[in-house]
């Protein structure tokens, strides 16, 4: 694991657990993130960020709207995957960036309880997650 990445957990995990962020946390992750976590804390401001929770599994994705002025939904898990243009070039082509501004926002919003909750069958969710 590299120690950007390292860094990087250990602040959300102590952002988890007080369900609070700090002034000295933020700017870590704003060094960590740059523009990517500005742009994410907008989305969180302006309750971006669902939580599509199936039921009864407990099975769970995020669901981020974007920015632009097409307020497109982005389906993901904020540890490993994004729908969104930006992932597919900046992460997994270029490797760039850690992570999108969609996967911070989930986290973020996670992290201080402040994900919109949507329940679901467990049979709804794989259809969303079947396109993938």
């Amino acid at each position: 694991m590299r120690s950007t990445t390292m860094v990087a957990e250990a602040v959300w995990k102590n952002i988890e657990s007080n369900h609070s962020v700090t002034d000295d946390q933020l700017g870590v992750l704003n060094f960590l993130f740059g523009k990517n976590f500005e742009r994410a804390t907008r989305i969180v401001d302006q309750q971006g960020v669902k939580r599509l929770s199936g039921e009864p599994s407990g099975r769970s994705i995020f669901q981020v709207v974007g920015e632009s002025r097409k307020r497109e939904e982005y389906l993901c898990f904020a540890e490993n995957y994004c729908g969104c243009y930006s992932f597919f070039y900046d992460i997994v082509n270029r490797g760039e960036q850690l992570c999108c501004k969609h996967q911070l926002a989930a986290r973020l919003a996670e992290s201080l309880g402040a994900c919109i909750e949507v329940k679901l069958s467990d049979e709804e969710l794989a259809m969303l997650l079947s396109k993938l």
